[in-house]
């Protein structure tokens, strides 16, 4: 009798069993829920609002369809699976870009949201197990707490990607190494389901590192495929393994694994014990890599820097050539800006986030606009101006010094005739279209300017950075697969403009 009842169970679990097959479709959905909704919001230039209703109303169609069946269906399943990590995405976005809310915030929230979320399924049905859900009560829990972990997933990854400035190709490598060793872990025998839920939490900011790197430009550190692109090879992939699991069955507790409810007193301890050394060192090593970090980054600002007065103006050179652009109707060029300001504000986002955090939200919601608008299918004209004009006047107010430099500051006169003379070199070689030579300059350039970092930067910060801007800028045209002479030239003549004038 208990055998049938079981049996029974299996065939009514609305989950597929856990499979290889299983983490590798959750992480192209994951993929698929940070470079579809940048598609949507930049591309089609439907901005964050109209895409969060759109697909908030697409999630709560097929979650109503997830919930009338009445057993597992791949295809039902896995699309809620994308819909749900486009949405939950989109709810942080939101929050931090549209609301202005802190990622710090943002994951203590969800963290405690999903802690409750969980507290409150084991103290109703006295087991985590995704091998369990066959009720209505179950379902309801389950699906929350996927949209709560893509949440917190999304928080977690933005603030050590994005404003701690790890990047998203270190932090991916961070969390494939974490899952390495809660694998490692769980076959030294922690507890399956505490292995599987962390581990699930964990592929989001590994989806969307993945995401950013096969989409984001070559400029901006990944493989330029794009988001449409990205977006396409990743749900064409989806597919085939939908296809393939309907067909295969092989995700249907192949295992006929059931939730242990009863389980002994001792191993419940056990359990306990070990879901608190594991928060323990998720906790010690989160914040305590957030206070070394912040505080890195605190260290590279001097003292003078209370604002963000003066350590704009890259930024509107970037938008005032992307609105002349758009005035002559050049948005190829206008895109390239766009490609230019979005790796230049990423790049800078750690250092100025820290400066003042409030008034970088604001810049960041109007460059947000300004990206989605040049970056539309079939751009506007009047609404790209509007959207560069708004974010110039953001910028420009800034901008403005309300504090002049100390005037007892050291400066870098005469100290940046070597960078100065290395340019003049490569400019030589780009107008002399040899590249070759160009690339080897570009490669004495990053190294000396490396090397006199902790010098310079000790003498004017500000200054530091500005230089530092052009000639990032610099590296990436000249390093760039195909590059542009004119392009070249002119990030080469802007640095040296730059380097000239601090250099008297």
């Amino acid at each position: 009798m208990q055998e049938n009842q079981n049996k029974l169970k299996i065939l009514l679990n609305k989950v597929p069993e856990v499979t290889v097959f299983f983490w590798i479709i959750k992480i192209l959905c994951t993929t698929v829920g940070e470079t579809f909704a940048d598609f949507l919001n930049f591309n089609l230039g439907l901005g964050l609002t109209l895409t969060t209703v759109i697909m908030g109303i697409a999630f709560f169609i097929v979650l109503y369809l997830q919930f009338r069946a009445t057993k597992y269906i791949p295809g039902i399943y896995w699309a809620t699976v994308v819909l749900i990590s486009v949405f939950g995405t989109l709810v942080t976005d939101n929050l931090t870009d549209a609301m202005g809310v802190p990622l710090e915030v943002s994951t203590i929230v969800f963290s405690v949201l999903l802690g409750l979320t969980f507290l409150f399924w084991y103290l109703s049905e006295k087991t985590l197990s995704i091998h369990s859900i066959y009720t209505r009560k179950r379902e309801v829990f389950y699906w929350l707490t996927i949209l709560f972990t893509f949440a917190l997933g999304t928080a977690v990854g933005d603030l050590y990607s994005e404003q701690l400035g790890f990047g998203y190709l270190k932090t991916g490598v961070t969390v494939i190494i974490i899952i390495g060793c809660i694998f490692l872990a769980y076959k030294l025998k922690l507890d399956g389901i505490l292995s599987f839920w962390i581990a699930y939490i964990l592929t989001r900011p590994l989806g969307a590192s993945l995401g950013d790197y096969l989409s984001q430009t070559k400029v901006n550190g990944g493989l330029g495929l794009g988001t449409t692109i990205t977006s396409v090879i990743f749900l064409v992939a989806i597919l085939a393994i939908i296809v393939f699991l309907a067909v295969t069955k092989i995700d249907i507790n192949q295992k006929k694994e059931t939730a242990d409810i009863n389980q002994p007193d001792g191993k419940k301890k056990n359990v306990l014990i070990q879901t608190i050394v594991v928060l323990c060192i998720f906790l010690v090593l989160g914040i305590g890599g957030y206070i070394w970090r912040s505080n890195d980054i605190a260290s590279q600002s001097t003292a003078s820097q209370a604002s963000l007065s003066g350590q704009l103006t890259d930024f509107i050179k970037i938008e005032k050539g992307m609105l002349k652009d758009v005035n002559s109707k050049d948005f190829n060029s206008a895109k390239k800006g766009a490609d230019d300001l979005e790796h230049q504000w990423d790049s800078s986002e750690a250092k100025l986030r820290k400066i003042d955090g409030s008034t970088w939200t604001k810049i960041d919601g109007t460059i947000d606009i300004v990206l989605a608008s040049v970056r539309s299918s079939n751009p506007d004209v009047n609404k790209s101006k509007s959207a560069l004009n708004d974010s110039l006047n953001v910028l420009n107010g800034a901008n403005k010094s309300s504090s002049k430099t100390s005037s007892s500051q050291a400066s870098l006169s005469g100290q940046l005739t070597d960078f100065t003379k290395i340019e003049k070199g490569m400019l030589k070689d780009v107008n002399s279209k040899n590249f070759t030579l160009a690339k080897k300059g570009a490669d004495d350039l990053e190294h000396q300017w490396d090397a006199s970092e902790p010098k310079l930067r000790k003498i004017d910060g500000s200054t530091w950075t500005k230089i530092d801007g052009t000639i990032d800028v610099v590296l990436a045209s000249v390093r760039s697969s195909n590059p542009d002479v004119n392009k070249c030239k002119s990030a080469i003549n802007n640095s040296l403009s730059v380097l000239n004038g601090a250099n008297k």
